[in-house]
């Protein structure tokens, strides 16, 4: 194992990426150490914070959001998507060191998506934190990044398991975290089948974000949001046909990638349950990414003694 460099690649899925701590956590645990990491999208910003020495402090942050904390953050805009996310991603960032990429004693890149050619980009040089903001920029969401004369946006429009980058930067043993594996449909279910209900204080304050959303240019639409019926049947709202959209999207992406350039290890949290916005669900993401580890141990074993 001396001789072999091993690359983690940590995949997309917005607030599903906080198994990525739970994952890292097991496989130290087993004595495997990436010697590159490659992410995309919530994968850059966690693997940015281990390679920078913050994982600590990025997990302790993330295990005491609450539901409330997380809807403050989630500013309200109408310019580049429906969240401006910078209070969101201010706070992201401060859990990053304020260093260049090239700086970090050991390997690191981000995935992001040139908005204008469509062409995926590799990060692995410039300033960390605008990578990991570049990166994890979902559309819709979260504005665009500009960075020199391109505007970027989510990496996993392109290469949502960033495979292909660790491979590019030298590694010969891949290990791959998909975050994407159960969730087609996952927001196309009714509400009596989800495992979360938001208290009445959550509540209110949710429906003051609704409030919010249902204004401006997009008021006849959002006004709509969840609540529109046909033929005494719910029809998907607008926050709904967005989120499985992206499922959908990046499910089909990451299984054609994968079936061109399979990695050595692929681990699967099972996080169907959690929503695309779910960040205060820190707990049940990285125990579930640590579980997922544990599953494949065997497989590790085999992939790292060859």
């Amino acid at each position: 194992m001396a001789d072999i460099k091993v690359g983690l690649a940590l995949g997309s899925g917005s607030a599903r990426g906080w198994s990525h701590i739970g994952v890292i956590r097991a496989l130290e645990e087993n004595g495997i150490k990436p010697d590159i990491v490659a992410g995309c999208s919530i994968g850059a910003l966690v693997g940015a914070a281990y390679r920078g020495g913050q994982l600590d402090t990025l997990e302790k942050w993330v295990r005491a959001l609450s539901f409330w904390d997380v809807v403050r953050l989630l500013d309200v805009k109408m310019m580049g998507g429906l969240i401006e996310g910078e209070n969101l991603m201010a706070s992201f960032e401060d859990k990053l060191r304020d260093i260049n990429i090239e700086e970090l004693s050991t390997p690191f890149a981000a995935v992001a998506t040139d908005l204008g050619s469509g062409r995926e980009m590799w990060l692995r040089e410039g300033p960390l934190r605008n990578a990991v903001r570049a990166s994890i920029a979902l559309p819709g969401l979260f504005s665009p990044v500009r960075l020199g004369d391109r505007w970027l946006v989510d990496g996993g429009l392109t290469n949502p398991v960033p495979i292909s980058l660790c491979r590019a930067m030298g590694a010969d043993v891949i290990i791959a975290v998909n975050l994407n594996s159960d969730l087609v449909g996952r927001h196309l279910k009714s509400k009596e089948e989800r495992s979360r209900e938001i208290k009445d204080e959550e509540r209110d304050l949710f429906n003051q974000l609704l409030s919010k959303l249902n204004s401006g240019i997009l008021e006849s639409k959002l006004a709509r949001w969840g609540k529109n019926k046909k033929n005494g049947e719910t029809v998907p709202g607008l926050f709904e046909v967005m989120a499985s959209s992206i499922n959908i999207m990046q499910d089909r992406i990451t299984k054609s990638r994968m079936a061109g350039d399979p990695p050595d290890v692929l681990i699967s949290p099972r996080l169907g349950k959690l929503g695309l916005l779910e960040f205060d669900r820190a707990d049940e993401a990285i125990a579930e990414g640590y579980e997922s580890v544990r599953r494949m141990g065997a497989a590790l074993k085999h992939a790292l003694d060859q």
